[in-house]
């Protein structure tokens, strides 16, 4: 018996009942005679080279467009000019720049010079050509470098101290680096009022007496150490210790800055000043700063 398969018809599109799912989607980009896209269609749905595209373009091709945009970034360079050129006027760069040329070698000298200055003999700040030495190149030469490390090693102890004794909050630490600053900066006023009133010509800068001012810091430092460490009682030695070095360290540091400068005073306008008030400027500034040290730091020490 001979068996003979028959083609099966194919069924034709179903057009009587509605779709499950209504096609939402955009149509489908024309094609050319070759099976290619056309040229031009984008596919946001928006052609390549429309209205969009037509304005980006005209922007730049304008030339009133291209003038705008020209006079203006030549007014932003003016502007950055002028910007420099008032901070330069009150703040030199290139000196403070000077503050902050130091190494490890040179902190840790003057490290120790500010913890233990008893057996330093010269105190003279050493010269090339008229221009003081940087001072990674004489541990004489005053920075910036470690009073600046010092002020922000101060907050974070305090910190510590402070969550050590359950009393730390962000007030109270803000409280305490805003007035470890402002001291600083009443006591460098205080410094340049006294200077310009007994007219004083020195090489002293006002980086100069921040650097002196700020050192206080390092002393700081070792007082609430020694009172989170040892207690009352190591409070009170660390913050006598740290007081006599920094005074025997300010006091020699500015006699060579400040009563120095009498020889260069005798014949000019300085020779007014009575040489007495210049010492007492010297020691004045150095008796501060074991008040404004036990004044920062007592009341994290219980």
């Amino acid at each position: 018996r001979n068996f003979q398969t028959k083609p099966r018809a194919r069924a034709g599109p179903h057009t009587g009942d509605p779709l499950l799912f209504a096609d939402t989607s955009s149509a489908a980009p024309p094609m050319n005679n070759q099976g290619y896209y056309t040229p031009g269609y984008s596919i946001g749905g928006a052609p390549v080279g429309g209205p969009a595209d037509a304005g980006v373009n005209n922007l730049f091709a304008d030339p009133m467009a291209s003038a705008a945009m020209m006079y203006g970034s030549s007014l932003a360079n003016q502007g950055k000019e002028i910007v420099n050129k008032e901070i330069s006027r009150y703040v030199s760069v290139n000196k403070l720049k000077y503050f902050f040329a130091v190494d490890s070698k040179y902190v840790m000298k003057k490290l120790l010079l500010l913890v233990f200055p008893y057996t330093h003999q010269d105190w003279e700040v050493r010269y090339h050509r008229d221009t003081p030495l940087t001072p990674r190149h004489d541990v004489n030469a005053d920075d910036l470098y470690i009073p600046s490390m010092a002020f922000i090693t101060y907050i974070l102890l305090a910190g510590m101290a402070l969550g050590i004794q359950k009393r730390f909050s962000p007030e109270v630490l803000g409280l305490c680096a805003s007035t470890a600053l402002v001291w600083v900066v009443i006591e460098v006023l205080v410094m340049l009022l006294c200077l310009y009133i007994l007219s004083v010509h020195s090489d002293l800068s006002i980086f100069d007496l921040f650097a002196y001012s700020g050192y206080k810091y390092v002393g700081m430092i070792f007082t609430v150490l020694g009172g989170l460490l040892f207690g009352s009682d190591g409070y009170f030695v660390a913050l006598t210790w740290s007081s006599c070095a920094l005074m025997f360290f300010i006091v020699r540091s500015l006699k060579m800055k400040i009563l120095s400068s009498l020889s260069h005073d005798s014949m000019g306008a300085g020779a007014t000043a009575k040489p007495r008030l210049r010492l007492y400027i010297t020691v004045a500034t150095a008796a501060f700063q074991p008040i404004i040290i036990y004044w920062l730091t007592s009341h994290l020490v219980r």
